[in-house]
């Protein structure tokens, strides 16, 4: 089973490298790693091309921002199942793809999910917040549930099915997504209870009130058109990640 890994940059020079390697690292033979520049200027672009034998194809152009620069990568793979990676993500360990392929193929399913640890910018050993999920059952979503995105992969055959990611979200394209998977299609999926992601703090959706606010009322409108919740669900899933704070 081919596995396209989507990786999506803008002037991520100091993080790039890392990214790579921890995809080239994957123990997992068949790994067709994406990568999609959005148009870097800081030195990023050095750093694909230096390792450019390690990945299996790249651009660099403008986009509308990173979920497009995600459908470009999801349009460019050839792979049965597919994962993102951001380039300030790293896989948890080396075996993370091999994990996930063992899972899809022994318990037939669409997808799944693990856990993910928020990690310090700089020092990816220092846990800021454990993301640690749960199985998948009918209710949950609408308890403001949801799986961590960067840890999803999904069968190719599911977005061409039910498409991609919608554009005229710009900070919960992600969590749209998946409602639109789990919720409305109702695609199978299973959890995988390990950590298979790092994920820098300092992403978009937490950056500033302004886009916490924003990424509130796309949620919520994702939950609408999804008939998932409404307030009471927003909330709920809001408060949901404060324990998360506090979890080793």
């Amino acid at each position: 089973m081919k596995v396209s890994i989507i990786t999506t940059v803008l002037n991520n020079k100091a993080h790039m490298r890392d990214c790579i390697a921890s995809v080239f690292a994957q123990s997992y033979p068949d790994i067709e790693h994406i990568i999609v520049d959005g148009g870097s200027t800081d030195g990023t672009l050095d750093v694909i091309k230096e390792h450019a034998a390690k990945i299996a194809k790249w651009i660099s152009e403008p986009d509308q921002g990173i979920y497009d620069a995600m459908n470009k990568g999801i349009a460019l793979s050839t792979g049965i199942l597919i994962g993102i990676l951001n380039a300030d993500d790293l896989y948890s360990h080396n075996r993370v793809v091999e994990t996930v392929v063992d899972c899809i193929e022994k318990q037939g399913v669409d997808s799944c999910y693990g856990d993910l640890l928020y990690v310090d910018k700089e020092d990816t050993d220092r846990t800021i917040r454990h993301w640690k999920s749960c199985a998948f059952e009918d209710g949950l979503i609408q308890k403001g549930w949801m799986p961590p995105h960067p840890t999803f992969f999904v069968k190719k055959e599911i977005y061409d099915k039910f498409g991609d990611f919608d554009t005229r979200l710009k900070i919960a394209a992600d969590y749209e997504l998946m409602l639109r998977f789990l919720r409305t299609h109702k695609i199978s999926t299973h959890y995988i209870p390990q950590v298979l992601i790092k994920m820098r703090v300092g992403g978009k959706s937490n950056r500033g009130l302004g886009n916490l606010l924003r990424k509130s009322s796309e949620d919520y409108r994702a939950m609408k058109v999804h008939h998932a919740g409404g307030f009471v669900t927003l909330l709920r899933k809001n408060l949901s990640k404060i324990p998360q704070f506090f979890k080793k």
